[in-house]
């Protein structure tokens, strides 16, 4: 038996594939690379049953993710996140069956520890010695934490007003960090200019090599496999680059030709900010792929991307699934992050809490109903953006008393 079944890699715009044994970044027409396997071999020596002996991480789906050998898996105990019933905001929000797919509890506090891990390990696998990027934080933390794993260097652009606490795990991790004053496509263009000039390097954005996607992947194995091997109705996602959707509907796709899954797909839905809604923009015109975003800016930060190279990509999951777009407020997701912590005791992130906010809107519009399943994907946890919650919080003298009634800070 195969640890992995990969075969080659296959040009998402125009099918024409390579070979998937040399390092990679995209296709010859410019677009992202996917990794595709023996589906047929897979579907002959794995059994649904049999993977939940496995450990509890996302490599017990190796025979379809990319690593060749085990000997090469980089991991810090990644995958396996819970699938949290929200009775309470259920409630509140009209939906008998709500359910948060919790990415805050990876490695690294964010969902960005999946791409890492299988990206790191592939890129390790192939002889890559440095891995570059830029990122809006959250991603850069995990490349830099999974490359110390791995004995790698990293190289890390972030613009200036990124999340501090993510410039600390990138320097806690020994990664080389610039901070640009601009956008992410602005930390783009420093990060492929300097990679041109290093031997050994990779430069790893999103999409830009095939890997990341494979790893955001097994969150769509996760929530079929827990739900008994069987999908939700509705799954909302907050999309920045859309690789975590792209990657869910690419899982979806592999498990109905595994056999794995029967019926219909979920339907999809990308989640943006108003301040920052190209994607969006793009579903509500009909159109393929999106345009650039002008004066991009929104307190989720995860999801600030005003073009995303995968665009298109997540717009064909939309459409195929029958799914939608929505834009929230800043003001609008905020309020949602506090909601749910108050009512379920659990702490998401911005663009995860975004996501709450969109079903309010769904459900006002009728086109999510009160008996849809609905899964929700908290990408990170909220304490890696503490400024989302501000601290208006009584002094009391040490000799004073506390007052009576109500919380003063609700």
């Amino acid at each position: 038996m195969a640890f992995s079944y990969l075969t080659h890699l296959e040009c998402s715009r125009t099918g024409e594939t390579s070979a998937a044994d040399r390092v990679a970044g995209t296709s010859a027409a410019g677009a992202p690379l996917l990794a595709r396997y023996d589906l047929e071999r897979v579907r002959d020596t794995v059994r649904p049953a049999e993977l939940a002996g496995r450990a509890p991480d996302l490599w017990r789906y190796h025979e379809v993710l990319p690593v060749q050998a085990p000997e090469h898996v980089v991991s810090l105990g990644e995958g396996m996140t819970p699938l949290l019933p929200l009775p309470e905001q259920g409630r509140k929000s009209g939906l008998r069956r709500l359910l948060m797919k919790d990415e805050g509890l990876v490695p690294t506090g964010s969902f960005k520890a999946r791409g890492a891990a299988v990206g790191v390990s592939r890129a390790a696998e192939l002889g890559v010695h440095g891995v570059a990027m830029p990122t809006n934080g959250n991603a850069g933390a995990a490349w830099a934490l999974y490359a110390a794993r791995a004995g790698m260097a990293s190289l890390i652009a972030m613009p200036a007003d990124a999340p501090a606490i993510t410039m600390a795990e990138c320097l806690a991790a020994g990664a080389e960090l610039y901070r640009v004053d601009g956008l992410i496509g602005d930390a783009g263009k420093l990060v492929a200019a300097a990679v041109a000039g290093r031997e050994g390097y990779q430069e790893v954005s999103t999409l830009k090599e095939p890997y990341r996607l494979e790893g955001k992947k097994t969150m769509g194995y996760e929530i079929a496999e827990q739900l008994g091997w069987r999908t939700p109705d509705v799954l909302l996602y907050p999309t920045g680059g859309g690789v975590g959707i792209i990657g869910i509907y690419k899982a979806l796709l592999e498990m109905r030709e595994l056999g794995w899954l029967h019926g219909e797909l979920p339907r999809l839905v990308a989640v943006q900010a108003t301040g920052c809604a190209p994607i969006v923009e793009a579903f509500e015109a009909g159109a393929k792929e999106s345009k650039p975003f002008p004066d991009a800016h929104t307190v989720a930060f995860g999801i600030t991307v005003p073009k995303a190279l995968g665009d298109f990509l997540v717009l064909e999951a939309l459409y195929a699934t029958e799914g939608t777009a929505v834009a929230v407020t800043d003001e609008q997701l905020l309020a949602a992050q506090r909601r749910l912590a108050e009512l379920e005791g659990t702490f998401v992130c911005p663009e995860g809490a975004a996501c709450f906010a969109a079903i309010d809107r769904l459900r006002e519009s009728g086109w999510l109903g009160e008996d849809d399943e609905t899964v929700v994907l908290n990408t990170g946890a909220g304490i890696k953006y503490p400024g989302t919650v501000p601290l208006d919080v009584p002094l009391l003298a040490r000799n004073g008393v506390i007052p009576a009634g109500s919380p003063p800070n609700r």
